[in-house]
């Protein structure tokens, strides 16, 4: 620990009692991601509740949102979704169907392709992603509250670095 950490964490207590029944094995790499990873449960519970507040799922988000940054009017290609929301060409279909039942997205014909649709977010579903934006900024904004804002531009870069690796 560094001079200006004072209590230890869950994780510490976990590395340390590691530590001392292997200490042949270096914990550093738990310290680091079982730290993200009771983060990201933290973050996960955070996200569904604001959903569950905007009367979404966490898929319909998913959707919603990759419409909704497009910019107006807030349409894209099925395959523009999938390239953004990463699911199967089936599950996509199933998503959009549903989404169309709740009215929040309607399909329309390319007029670039008259054999090709593409998906508009309706005004109801660009209110409640609009919606579920400004709440899933504050929820994540209290879970960093704790981090002066040069912290948080320091994690973000290293977690940006750490996930290129990743994302290539």
């Amino acid at each position: 620990m560094s001079g200006t950490e004072t209590a230890g964490d869950e994780v510490d207590r976990i590395v340390a009692a590691w530590g001392r029944q292997r200490p042949d094995l270096d914990f550093s790499p738990l310290e680091v991601l079982s730290r993200v990873d009771r983060l990201s449960r933290h973050l996960d519970r955070a996200r569904k509740d604001v959903f569950r507040r905007s009367d979404l799922e966490p898929w319909e988000w998913d959707v919603l949102s990759a419409l909704r940054r497009a910019g107006a009017p807030f349409q894209l290609s099925p395959k523009q979704l999938l390239q953004q929301t990463l699911v199967s060409s089936g599950t996509m279909t199933n998503r959009i169907d549903r989404l169309v039942g709740r009215r929040l997205v309607r399909r329309e014909a390319d007029p670039d392709d008259g054999r090709s649709v593409l998906v508009t977010l309706t005004d109801d579903g660009r209110i409640r992603v609009d919606a579920a934006i400004t709440r899933l900024v504050d929820a994540e904004a209290e879970l960093l509250r704790a981090l002066p804002r040069a912290d948080r531009e320091r994690l973000a870069g290293l977690l940006r670095n750490l996930s290129l690796g990743f994302d290539a």
